[in-house]
């Protein structure tokens, strides 16, 4: 049995985790949910693509439930704990305590103690301490928990390379490198030929290439194509790969003209709007929405002309922190007019956004 750790948004994670595991075929059977994490079983190939995941953190294969199961953890010279569902030091404490007087009789161990820091980071686990093992408690809410290892973590020195290291960076409208990977998750899709028509300076596209997906990206602006060319020919050199990716300049409403064949995905995030200066009123949210779906429907109307039949897409609409509170989403009617089901939407932003992400899947019917 495994428990995989979400990220800071849980409910987009908890939906890329399902879709990562039909789009890779891990069999996954849930057994227990969470708000942070939740219990599968699964082939052990699970470990393999774990890495391919944006929005989880830790993947732990669990020993057993309750203090007896800390009698069947590995030992280890040098080894952490992470709680999740508790935040309590005494208790972090405690159980450290407990794991050190089991491995008394097999060796001297380290507990590692950082000040008010109760689940170690994947920066930690993969850089300050290679060589430590992470001991996971998982508290349900009656009290009881599961005892595991972290066995995989996401490296988020990998994303952060992605992001700031490539040479054409633009951190206000670029997609960050981890939603990228989500949004690729989000298609279920494990091969074929993918497409950005929005690529800007390739995040997206970036994506593909290192999954080694057929890679297609577009942009009307020649200089956004000769930016994502340049990060294109970074990725390939810094991360040895061999295939890369095709780039036009092409208006998304007009991909026929550019684009000879179909496309069994469409990953993107498209032109969202000027930035907002304040947070709008509700009014204000519905004209901003109304005028950028014009745009939005011949976008669709393009895709329709390249996407396979039954081929996915994955698209972000903007949506609305509003002035008296709350958030402004637009129902699209259009899209099923158009043969585009939609199959699941998400919001991605942090309280500090006006602008909301509302990330959307959906399926083409033609």
């Amino acid at each position: 049995m495994y428990a995989v750790i979400f990220g800071k948004n849980p409910s987009l994670s908890r939906a890329e985790f399902y879709s990562f595991a039909r789009r890779f075929d891990l069999k996954v059977r849930i057994t227990d949910e969470y708000r942070n994490w939740l219990l599968f079983e699964s082939k052990a190939d699970v470990n393999r693509y774990f890495h391919w995941l944006g929005g989880s953190l830790k993947l732990v294969k669990i020993i057993g439930e309750g203090e007896e199961a800390i009698k069947e953890l590995e030992y280890s010279r040098l080894f952490t704990v992470s709680l999740y569902g508790r935040s309590d030091w005494k208790l972090w404490r405690k159980l450290g305590s407990e794991i050190k007087r089991e491995f008394r009789e097999e060796g001297p161990a380290k507990f590692f103690k950082p000040a008010k820091t109760y689940a170690m980071p994947a920066e930690l686990i993969l850089k300050g301490f290679p060589d430590v093992k992470d001991f996971v408690f998982l508290f349900r809410e009656d009290g009881s928990f599961l005892v595991g290892e972290t066995v995989k973590v996401t490296d988020p020195f990998e994303l952060k390379k992605l992001d700031v290291e490539r040479p054409v960076q633009k951190p206000i409208l670029s997609i960050p490198p981890r939603l990228a990977r989500i949004m690729v998750n989000l298609t279920e899709v494990r091969k074929g030929a993918f497409l950005d028509p929005f690529c800007g300076i390739g995040t997206v596209v970036q994506e593909f290439v290192l999954q080694g997906l057929s890679a297609y990206g577009s942009d009307r602006d020649k200089g956004q194509i000769k930016a994502a060319k340049k990060n294109l020919a970074w990725l390939r050199k810094e991360f040895h790969l061999k295939n890369s990716a095709h780039l036009e300049v092409c208006d998304a409403r007009k991909l026929k003209r550019c684009f000879r064949k179909r496309f069994d995905a469409i990953v993107t995030e498209p032109y969202l709007g000027k930035p907002l200066k304040r947070h709008p009123s509700r009014g204000e949210a519905i004209k901003l929405a109304n005028e950028l779906d014009r745009f939005y429907y011949s976008v669709f109307e393009s895709f329709a002309d390249v996407l396979k039949r039954n081929g996915k897409v994955v698209f972000v609409f903007p949506a609305y922190k509003l002035s008296g509170g709350g958030i402004y989403r637009k129902e699209r009617k259009w899209l099923g007019n158009l043969g585009f089901e939609v199959l699941g939407k998400y919001l991605d932003y942090e309280e500090r956004h006006r602008l909301v992400r509302d990330i959307h899947v959906l399926g083409y019917r033609g």
